[in-house]
Order: C-alpha cells, then structure tokens, then sequence
C-alpha cells in the first residue's frame, strides 16, 4: 500500500486536496508527436504560478486520442516536473474497459503520482452491478491512491448518492468527485449531499452556488487562462467573500456564454478551447493542434477571444504570476 509521495509529503487527504488544479493540454508537434519539452515547461510554469496540483489524462489532455505509451510518456513528465517543483500530480487513468484503467492506475503509483482520476468506461453503459467492482479493481492497482472520480455524462450514467455512498464504503481512497453538468454534484441539494463524505469539484462557473454548500475546487482550465485570476477567486471562496466570488463568477458565466456563441459551431473540443485560452493570456506556451478526427483552433480565434478579453475583462490579459 502507497503511504507517501516520491517527495515523502503525507498522502492527499480531503483537507489538502483542494483548489483550481490544472487539467493540461498536451502540446503535440506538426507531425503529431508530443512535445515533451513544451509540455513539461507548461507544468513547471503551473508549478512557478502556485496552482496546486496538475493533472493529465482527463478530457483536455485527450486520453481518448493516445495510445498506453503516450500515455506512459506524458504521465511520466508530468509527475516529474510537477515533484521537481513541488506540486503535487494527478493521473488521468480513464479507458473503455477494466483492463486498461488498470494498467495505467498501476502505472501512476509506479511513477510516483499523488492520485488517480477514472470515469467509468464510456464506449458501452456500465451496468449497475458493475460499478463498484469496477473502481476497486482500478484503485487495487494504484496501490490505494487518492481517488478522484470523473462523473460526466459523456459516460452514459449519472451516478446517484446512493451509489456513490457504495462507492465511499467499498473504496475509502475515494476523496473527490469532479461534478459536470447533469450528475448530482452540480446541483446544490446534491453538491451539499456528497460533500458530508468526499470533496466536490465543480467548475469556476458554478462556485459562486457551490461555493456556499461545499464545493472544494475545480478541475480546472480556467486556472491556466490566468492563474491569477483564478486564484484570486479561490481566496475568496475561502474567505467567504461573497459579493466578490459572485461578481467573478458573472463575469465567468459571460466568458462562456461568449466562448459558446463565438465557437460552438465550429465543433470545438474541450482541449480546443483550452488551448486558445492559454495562449489568449499568453501563459501556456503550444501549438493550437488537436488529435483529429477533432478540428483544431486557429490564430484567429486566439485574436478573436483576446478582442473579447480587451472589451469585456482585461484583467485576465494581465498575467500576475508567482503564486
């Protein structure tokens, strides 16, 4: 069983395992390849920023568009520079099957990871009898990691509290549930609920309700928009300042309702998104490129999101760095 990081730093808990983390992007090359060293400055600079954690493998980091080495190779550098500046590292560890989510939690506890991040398997809907069998077994291998739960309806089933009371009682290392819209821990009843026995992240849009009955951070790409920015809110949060995270947080809601109208026909990805808004601020340092069959964003629409920026909230222009 895995008692501490490589950095001997106590395992993650419900009190440490808080905050923006920061869900990356991976950089790729122009023929396709990762650019491990783009990628690995991108982390170190999240590290530098004060972001607590960072994650890889989630839907940004396209988990869906690489194969078990590219994996094996991503994880790697992204605990590696997330320890050598330290800040702790979540591994994404999603698959469409057992045998794969398996393989790359084992993986993580290999490398030294903090914690592992799984969603069910998504292509065919996980039968009810199935889903507490399937955690244990991943989180078995990840030699008891702090476990992060990826609840999307891109998985084809929303988790009830009853089930993730199951889930809590089967598997203890259960800390955290990443809540999108239309599972329980986005709504305030549910959030609340859940957040008695595991730590609810939701995204920034949300915090100003969440906020008030339990919500402890984000899986975020806001975080590496403008770390400061974001970072900002998260004080206030914890602080309770209400009028502030309120104010922030309509200011979000418009960001997006503007990313939507500007975008949403062009058949964006999430990773799509992301990177334009790192590169908007100019604090991620990557090409634009997506993994196909998914379209990739253009220099265009950077120009096009910073006009927004300029007009609406200059502040997230202005890169207030060093944690």
């Amino acid at each position: 069983m895995a008692s501490a990081t490589c950095d001997d730093r106590p395992m993650l808990n419900r009190q440490t395992l808080t905050g923006p983390w920061a869900g990356l992007p991976v950089a790729w090359t122009d023929d396709d390849r990762f650019a491990e060293e783009v990628y690995r400055a991108n982390v170190a600079r999240c590290c530098e920023a004060g972001i607590p954690g960072v994650y890889t493998g989630g839907t940004s980091g396209e988990f869906y568009a690489m194969e078990f080495d590219e994996f094996q190779t991503v994880a790697r550098a992204t605990v590696q520079e997330c320890h050598d500046g330290g800040t702790r590292a979540m591994i994404g560890c999603t698959s469409t099957c057992t045998r794969g989510a398996v393989l790359r939690a084992a993986f993580a506890a290999e490398i030294g990871a903090d914690a592992i991040q799984v969603a069910l398997p998504f292509w065919m809907e996980v039968d009810d009898r199935e889903i507490v069998p399937f955690f244990q077994e991943v989180v078995e291998a990840s030699e008891g990691l702090p476990l992060s739960i990826y609840e999307t309806l891109r998985a084809k089933k929303a988790l009830t509290l009853m089930q993730h009371r199951a889930l809590k009682d089967a598997v203890p290392s259960y800390m955290m549930v990443k809540a999108n819209a239309g599972t329980i821990g986005a709504s305030s009843d549910g959030c609340e609920a859940l957040s008695e026995f595991v730590n609810v992240f939701a995204g920034e849009s949300l915090w100003g309700e969440l906020s008030r009955v339990g919500v402890q951070g984000s899986c975020s790409a806001m975080v590496y928009w403008n770390p400061g920015v974001v970072l900002e809110l998260w004080d206030q949060v914890t602080q309770k300042d209400w009028d502030k995270v309120d104010a922030t947080c309509l200011r979000v809601v418009q960001l997006h309702e503007f990313l939507y109208q500007a975008f949403g026909e062009r058949g964006f990805t999430d990773t799509a998104y992301d990177r334009v808004g790192g590169l908007a601020s100019g604090f991620l340092k990557m090409s634009l490129r997506s993994r196909g069959p998914y379209c990739s964003a253009t220099l265009q629409d950077v120009a096009q999101w910073q006009e927004w920026y300029r007009l609406n909230w200059p502040e997230m222009l202005e890169l207030r760095l060093g944690g």
